[in-house]
């Protein structure tokens, strides 16, 4: 059973950014995303407060976000990295499998990574995930540097959004 308690809100601040940036994409008639919650049971209250302090979750979360992006079904989760070296555990088999389920359906699956120390950010397209997923499982290194990753999928904050999602999107797009 996993548990949840103040480390779980690691990555909150990313989260808070792409919840923003989906909003200026809603008022401006982009696109509709909505923050997908965990499901969880709590174990522990404060009285005082009535904060969770402790608690499980119920099921296999499936991935952050999901929506629609001018008529096309899009879902994304959102991960934060310290180094320039990403770890594959911080990604659940299920939520690899969603992901491909998913695209098979016709839609767009990526991981927004967030590259603290750098203050970048990288959109992880599901195949390109697929293959350093595909590469641990199969023995080989269970994560990826930064070096490996494609340098057009790099982006930063601009034009008033925090993390501006669809233009790298739209280059995946372009590139099927």
């Amino acid at each position: 059973m996993a548990t949840w308690n103040s480390r779980g809100l690691r990555g909150s601040t990313l989260e808070e950014f792409i919840n923003r940036t989906n909003e200026k994409y809603l008022e401006h008639g982009l696109a509709l995303i909505q923050k997908i919650p965990t499901p969880i049971t709590p174990i522990q209250i404060d009285k005082e407060s009535r904060h969770i302090t402790l608690a499980y979750f119920d099921q296999k979360s499936t991935v952050d976000y999901i929506g629609v992006v001018q008529g096309i079904p899009v879902c994304f989760d959102a991960k934060e990295c310290q180094t320039d070296t990403f770890p594959l555990q911080n990604i659940h088999e299920h939520q690899v499998n969603f992901m491909r389920d998913f695209e098979r359906q016709g839609g767009v699956a990526f991981l927004i990574i967030f590259f603290a120390h750098r203050d970048e950010f990288y959109y992880l397209r599901y195949q390109e995930l697929r293959g350093f997923w595909e590469r641990g499982v199969s023995g080989g290194r269970k994560s990826f540097r930064r070096e490996e990753l494609d340098e057009r999928f790099f982006f930063s904050m601009h034009g008033g959004l925090m993390v501006p999602y669809l233009e790298p999107m739209q280059l995946d797009l372009t590139d099927r």
